[in-house]
């Protein structure tokens, strides 16, 4: 499957009122730690890939918490952020931590954001506010290589019925404003 991803920078407030005019459906409220990882064989950076533990809490639920492995390829079309991604579950973060640690692999930032996560027709619609980088909404769906096109398509209309502009795109990772500093 492929991940078809647009991000842009937004005032949450004025999303989540659209979000609500448009019906769509509030899902969870989420706070997520990302630890990424450099790998001892390649430079992840280098090759557009990679590899994070992420644990998520919710913070209406007393320490609950899920921990996911993700791999993210390199991105497949210039037009979005779009690619490969692998993902499962782990019963715990520090021990997949501690697993990635002794094979060689090193951690390389932490990105801590808030995400609240609504659905919209067939969409995931995500307000993320990332510590040191900003408030930002993603449109995203996982789909085959063939519907990539008509998903980002249809990606930058959620946008536009948001009262968001696609070509405000940012194709940079939150890992990647974090390591330069950027912030919106």
């Amino acid at each position: 499957m492929y991940e078809v991803e647009v991000k842009v920078p937004a005032s949450h407030r004025e999303v989540e009122e659209r979000l609500v005019d448009a019906g769509a459906n509030f899902v969870d409220e989420v706070v997520q730690r990302d630890t990424y990882y450099d790998a001892p064989h390649r430079d992840f950076a280098e090759t557009d890939e990679a590899l994070r533990v992420r644990r998520v809490s919710r913070p209406h639920e007393d320490g609950e918490t899920e921990s996911r492995i993700t791999y993210k390829g390199p991105l497949v079309e210039a037009e979005s952020k779009t690619r490969r991604e692998i993902e499962t579950g782990v019963d715990d973060g520090d021990d997949a931590d501690a697993i990635f640690e002794a094979l060689g692999f090193e951690a390389a930032a932490t990105v801590e954001k808030r995400r609240e996560t609504y659905t919209l027709d067939d969409y995931t619609v995500v307000l993320d506010d990332v510590v040191d980088v900003g408030t930002y909404v993603e449109v995203e769906t996982e789909v085959e290589e063939d519907e990539v096109e008509s998903a980002r398509e249809g990606a930058y209309d959620v946008l536009r019925r948001l009262g968001l502009d696609p070509d405000e795109q940012v194709r940079t990772s939150y890992l990647g404003m974090l390591l330069a500093g950027d912030r919106e």
